[in-house]
């Protein structure tokens, strides 16, 4: 198969499901890993894609909302270690707010043996997560559907957590950079989680290496807003180091392929 039919391939699977990896497009296209990764980096070049470890993703763009199955094909194990690093620091008798994400969700469920817990959600698929967990107190924030996200959103929910204070925040966005913070592409998701955020005492962001370094149109919560991030250890250890030394606490966790912590680094 001629290169450019490769990769006219290759770009019609990202366009359709968002993401692809390496191994599963070398042996659909009959070809071997080495040539797939050459005509990947030669397509990033030409802005057709974002490399990935293991393979790319369709460029975002800074004005795109990526759909809730496209992110949840994202870096699977590298949430889940995410999540479990994230509940080390849920105590019994919290009360927390949990934004809309995969990321999120991942922690949601870890959630449901937690004892005496109170949290707060504007996303249906946390509440759904928490139903079988009967020490939790979850309060639905009210709000506007936005179904890409399976979220409530909108001045009704922002008007919902004014008078709510939380102990912790912990949300999630599509890019996070030094000098932006936490950045989503649409401005009724980010006053949203700007509201969130403003409900805790203490801001934690769950974002993936996807995520490290990249910006989309709105900013959500600025860097100085952010008390700690929380990655995994694909992410570029320069946007860290920049991250880390704005004044943002950085916890990396690092997953395999289970997505089971091997070890965290602070």
């Amino acid at each position: 198969m001629l290169a450019a039919e490769r990769r006219r391939r290759i770009a019609e699977s990202v366009r359709s499901r968002g993401v692809v990896s390496v191994a599963e497009m070398a042996e659909a296209l009959g070809t071997t890993e080495i040539t797939l990764r050459r005509d990947l980096h030669v397509m990033a070049k030409d802005g057709l894609l974002v490399r990935t470890h293991g393979g790319a993703i369709q460029p975002a763009g800074l004005g795109h909302e990526p759909s809730y199955s496209e992110k949840a094909r994202q870096a699977g194990a590298e949430k889940a270690a995410i999540a479990r690093l994230a509940l080390d620091m849920i105590r019994p008798g919290d009360s927390i707010v949990l934004g809309p994400g995969t990321t999120t969700l991942a922690l949601a469920r870890l959630l449901v043996h937690c004892p005496e817990l109170t949290v707060v959600t504007n996303s249906l698929l946390v509440a759904q997560a928490l139903m079988e967990a009967p020490r939790v107190e979850v309060i639905l924030t009210g709000g506007t559907l936005r179904r890409s996200i399976h979220a409530l959103v909108g001045p009704a929910t922002e008007e919902s957590v004014l008078a709510l204070r939380a102990s912790q925040a912990f949300i999630s966005g599509n890019g996070f950079t030094a000098d932006r913070g936490l950045s989503t592409p649409s401005p009724v998701v980010a006053a949203t989680d700007r509201a969130l955020a403003g409900a805790a005492q203490h801001v934690v962001v769950l974002a993936d290496h996807t995520k490290i370094g990249q910006e989309t149109m709105c900013q959500t919560v600025p860097a100085a807003r952010v008390h700690t991030l929380i990655t995994d250890s694909k992410a570029t250890p320069k946007e860290l180091e920049a991250i880390r030394s704005v004044g943002v606490e950085v916890r990396v966790a690092e997953a395999d392929e289970r997505g089971e912590n091997k070890r965290a680094i602070a």
